[in-house]
């Protein structure tokens, strides 16, 4: 498989920050339209659709390997299953910001499974500062959202919301270990099919009887999760983890939460303070320090079984 150069890997990592750093708002937005779990079944219905087109229309056929199966059962049942369905019903009651600050512990989670499942992932002392410092900059970044929070509701959605960067980095190190051969739409199209029917499944059970408002800010926001935040996304994002380490990419989820604050700002009327500016300067400090870490040990992952997946990716900056 050939590398892609390093402004093509930054490129596509600013996408995945860009598009998913909107999407925890918008999620908020759907949610005033449709039930969680009715909204969630509908997008994943809608990703897979147009991601299965896509499949025809440029030829990409399934490999029809145990291994692909594999990473279709695990996406569906712990990316999309769970860590959405997480998700969207936390958000009901905790603040798209909040939101992405606990999902911010994802590169821990990523670290110590990669760990211990790949080889050629460990931990170094400077991706361990990295972490620390960028986890510290979201947290500042929010702290004002988490001093004024409270009751119990709150409280119980913040812990539920903690299983969802749990669950998303064991899909994450499968598809990292087993994802080789697989194509990106064949690893994003089917579980997401898979889940659209699971999900639907539990709103059927859960939700009958809950209203839908088919409002234009909701609609908007569902065609935007699905096709944006879902088919589009999912594609780059197991591209990309080809070719990067799963810890490198797991740092998305420092990345995002800058474009999260910038957005709430400009459309959802939330305010900036001085706490925001320095917990931005923060997570991209704590970005750069762990990208900067060595590369050799603690950079490549293993990718496969072919010759050509055994040997140690090196490391993009991204």
């Amino acid at each position: 498989m050939k590398r892609p150069g390093p402004a093509l890997i930054v490129l596509t990592f600013l996408i995945l920050t860009l598009i998913w750093g909107t999407t925890w708002a918008a999620i908020r937005v759907c949610l005033e339209g449709f039930p969680p779990f009715t909204g969630l079944a509908i997008r994943f219905a809608l990703g897979s659709a147009l991601l299965l087109v896509m499949m025809r229309l440029f030829g990409v056929r399934f490999s029809r390997t145990p291994a692909e199966r594999r990473i279709w059962a695990l996406n569906a049942a712990f990316s999309f299953c769970g860590s959405y369905g997480i998700v969207y019903w936390s958000e009901q009651y905790i603040p798209s910001g909040l939101a992405s600050v606990l999902f911010a512990t994802f590169p821990l989670f990523v670290a110590l499974l990669a760990h211990v499942a790949l080889p050629g992932d460990r931990l170094t002392p400077a991706r361990l500062i990295g972490i620390a410092i960028g986890f510290a900059g979201v947290a500042v970044i929010f702290s004002e959202d988490l001093s004024r929070l409270g009751g119990e509701r709150v409280a119980i959605a913040s812990v539920v919301m903690l299983g969802s960067p749990l669950v998303s980095a064991v899909a994450n190190i499968g598809a990292k270990r087993w994802g080789a051969g697989v194509h990106p739409f064949s690893m994003t199209a089917v579980p997401m099919g898979i889940a659209a029917l699971a999900i639907g499944l539990v709103a059927a059970l859960l939700e009958r009887g809950r209203p839908i408002t088919l409002g234009t800010r909701p609609l908007v926001a569902l065609v935007y999760l699905a096709v944006l935040g879902s088919a589009v996304t999912f594609s780059l994002y197991y591209w990309l983890l080809k070719h990067v380490s799963a810890t490198r990419l797991s740092l998305l989820a420092f990345t995002m939460p800058i474009v999260a604050v910038v957005f709430g700002a400009s459309f959802m009327h939330e305010p900036v303070t001085g706490r925001t500016v320095i917990g931005g300067a923060l997570v991209l400090a704590g970005v750069a320090i762990a990208l900067r870490g060595p590369g050799r040990g603690g950079g490549g992952v293993t990718t496969g079984t072919a010759p050509a997946d055994r040997q140690v990716a090196e490391e993009s900056h991204a």
